[in-house]
C-alpha cells in the first residue's frame, strides 16, 4: 500500500509528466500541423500491415502488452500517436537526446546540399575521422566508416584475420556483436539459442559454432561461474589476487589451447566494453589487462566493441575499455549506435600496421553509404553537443544519483538483488532470493509492463535470465527523470 509521501510524490510526478507531455506534444503539433502520425493509417491498420509483411522473428518491444506507435520525441521522452509522453530509460541511440535541435539542424543543412556515396572525398567524413581519432589513444589512427555496429564488428574480424592469419576467436558468454553471419558466430547470446548453427562441445563444457570459436565465461561477479555471494561492487573490490574470481584465467587457458594443443595462433579476443544484453557487466579490475596480454602473447588482437557504451556513457571514462583505469589500449575499436544520434553511422578504428595488413589482402573495401555526408554531419553535431553540454560528466553525476536512489530502495525491497554499472549504464537485477539468486524473471516482465502502462516509463530487460532492468537512456536524462523513474519503480 502506498504511503502518503509516496502518494504525494506520485501526484507531483504525474502532474510534471502531464505538463512535459503537453509541452512536447504542442511543439510537435506546431511543426506538423497537417500530419500528427507516421502515416494516414490507424494504429490497428499499421500493426496489421506489420504482421502481414514482417517476418515473425523481427522483434518488437512490448509485444505482450501492446506495441507502441511512436511518432515524436524530445530529449528523454518519446510520444505515441495518442499524445502520450513516455520517459525513455532504454534508448542509447539518441545519445544527446531525441530530436536534438543541433543534430537536426546539421542533417537538414547537409541534405539540402548533397547526399551521395562514399567514393568521393567530402569534408564531413574527413573531419569526422580526425575527431574520432583525436578521442582515442595512440596508436589507433585509421578509420573505416560503416552503417551499423554489426558491419563494424564484421569488418573488425576481417582486419584481425588479415593481420594474424588466424580465424580463431575467443568470445565471451552472453555477448552480442551483431547479426551478420560472422558476428552471429561470435555472439553466444544468439548462437546458444539458435538452430541456425550446429554447435559442437569444447573441452570446457561450452558449445560453439566451430573449433575456431572458443567461449569463455562472462565476467559476471554477481552470479558468474566464480560467484561466492555479495554484490558486484563488493566482488570487484576483492577481485585482484583472488583466484576464485579469476575469469581472466579462462582466456589464458583458451590461448594455451590454441597455441599448444592445436599449434595455432589466436586471431582475436573480442569483448564489449560494457555488456548490455549480458545484464550490464563491466569487467573486474585487471581482467582486460590480463586478457589482452595473453591474447597478444598468442599472436592475437584485442577488439573492444564500444557500440553500446562508447562516447562517455560510463561517465568516469569516455570509452568503456578505460573503465577501472585498465591502462589497456585495444588493437581495434568499433563504435555504432549513438554515433549518429539516430542516423546510420558506425566505424572501425585501428592501427596503421593492422590497416596496412588489410590493404595487402588486395581486396578493395567499399561501403556505399558508410560515411555518407549526411550521416557524418550528424556525427559531427553529436560530438559537438556531447562536448559543449559536458554530457560525460553529466552522465556520471546523474548516474551516481540514480544508483544512490536504487540502493535506498534495495534496503527496503529484497527483490532488488544487485545494482551495478557506471554513469548512465546501470543494471538492476531482480531476484526472488538473495542467497540462491533465483531470478525474478516473471516479476521483472510484470514490472516493465506496469511501468509502461501505468507510469508511462519505458524500460529494457536483459541478462541471461531476463531479470535485469537495463538503464541506458539519452545522456540528457536528468535528476527529475531519475525521480520519476524511482517513484514509478517503487510504486509498481
Amino acid at each position: 500500500m502506498e504511503s502518503k509521501s509516496t502518494s504525494s510524490a506520485l501526484s507531483l510526478i504525474s502532474f510534471t509528466t502531464a505538463m512535459v507531455s503537453f509541452l512536447l506534444w504542442k511543439n510537435i503539433r506546431k511543426e506538423n500541423k497537417k500530419e500528427l502520425s507516421a502515416s494516414v493509417y490507424s494504429y490497428d491498420e499499421v500493426l496489421q500491415l506489420r504482421k502481414e509483411h514482417y517476418c515473425g522473428s523481427v522483434s518488437i518491444s512490448y509485444s505482450n502488452s501492446g506495441p507502441l506507435l511512436i511518432v515524436g520525441g524530445s530529449q528523454s521522452y518519446l510520444i505515441d500517436h495518442n499524445g502520450k509522453c513516455y520517459l525513455d530509460t532504454r534508448n542509447n541511440v539518441a545519445h544527446v537526446g531525441h530530436q536534438n535541435p543541433q543534430v537536426i539542424k546539421a542533417i537538414k543543412k547537409q541534405i539540402d546540399r548533397l547526399n551521395t556515396n562514399s567514393r568521393y572525398i567530402h569534408p564531413n567524413s574527413s573531419l569526422l575521422a580526425k575527431r574520432l581519432v583525436d578521442l582515442l589513444p595512440k596508436p589507433l589512427s585509421k578509420v573505416f566508416f560503416v552503417n551499423s555496429g554489426s558491419e563494424a564488428n564484421d569488418l573488425a574480424l576481417r582486419l584481425a584475420r588479415a593481420y594474424t592469419g588466424s580465424k580463431n576467436s575467443i568470445v565471451v558468454d552472453c555477448a552480442y556483436h551483431g547479426h551478420t553471419m560472422n558476428t552471429l558466430e561470435i555472439s553466444p547470446y544468439k548462437f546458444d539459442c539458435s538452430s541456425e548453427f550446429d554447435l559442437i562441445e569444447q573441452h570446457n563444457g561450452y558449445k560453439t559454432p566451430g573449433g575456431n570459436i572458443y567461449k569463455v565465461s562472462c565476467p559476471n561477479s554477481y552470479r558468474g561461474r566464480y560467484h561466492r555471494g555479495g554484490t558486484c561492487k563488493n566482488v570487484y573490490n576483492r577481485y585482484v589476487g583472488d583466484p576464485e574470481y579469476d575469469f581472466a584465467n579462462e582466456v589464458e587457458t583458451a590461448c594455451h589451447y590454441y597455441q599448444h594443443v592445436k599449434n595455432e595462433k589466436v586471431g582475436c579476443f573480442i569483448i564489449e566494453g560494457g555488456m548490455s544484453v549480458g545484464g550490464v557487466i563491466l569487467p573486474p579490475k585487471s581482467y582486460l589487462k590480463r586478457c589482452a596480454e595473453a591474447v597478444r602473447d598468442a599472436g592475437g588482437l584485442y577488439i573492444s566493441d564500444e557500440v553500446q557504451t562508447g562516447f562517455g556513457r560510463l561517465g568516469e571514462c569516455f570509452w568503456a575499455f578505460q573503465y577501472n583505469n585498465s591502462g589497456v589500449i585495444p588493437d581495434i575499436v568499433t563504435v555504432g549506435k549513438p554515433f549518429g544520434n539516430g542516423m546510420p553511422l558506425a566505424a572501425v578504428i585501428t592501427t596503421k600496421e593492422i590497416s596496412d595488413a588489410f590493404e595487402l589482402m588486395n581486396v578493395e573495401y567499399f561501403n556505399t553509404f558508410g560515411g555518407n555526408p549526411v550521416s557524418c554531419a550528424a556525427g559531427l553535431a553529436m560530438l559537438d553537443e556531447l562536448e559543449s553540454k559536458n554530457f560525460q560528466e553529466h552522465a556520471l553525476v546523474v548516474g551516481n544519483y540514480m544508483i544512490s536512489k536504487f540502493r535506498h530502495l534495495q534496503e527496503k525491497h529484497s527483490i532488488i538483488g544487485d545494482i551495478r554499472g557506471s554513469g548512465l549504464f546501470i543494471g538492476i537485477e531482480l531476484v526472488r532470493d538473495r542467497k540462491t539468486l533465483e531470478p525474478a524473471t516473471k516479476e521483472t516482465s510484470f514490472l516493465c509492463t506496469v511501468l509502461k502502462e501505468k507510469y508511462f516509463i519505458l524500460t529494457s530487460i536483459d541478462g541471461p535470465f531476463e531479470n535485469v532492468i537495463v538503464v541506458k537512456p539519452p545522456l540528457c536524462f536528468d535528476e527529475v527523470c531519475v525521480d520519476k523513474f524511482i517513484v514509478g519503480f517503487e510504486s509498481a
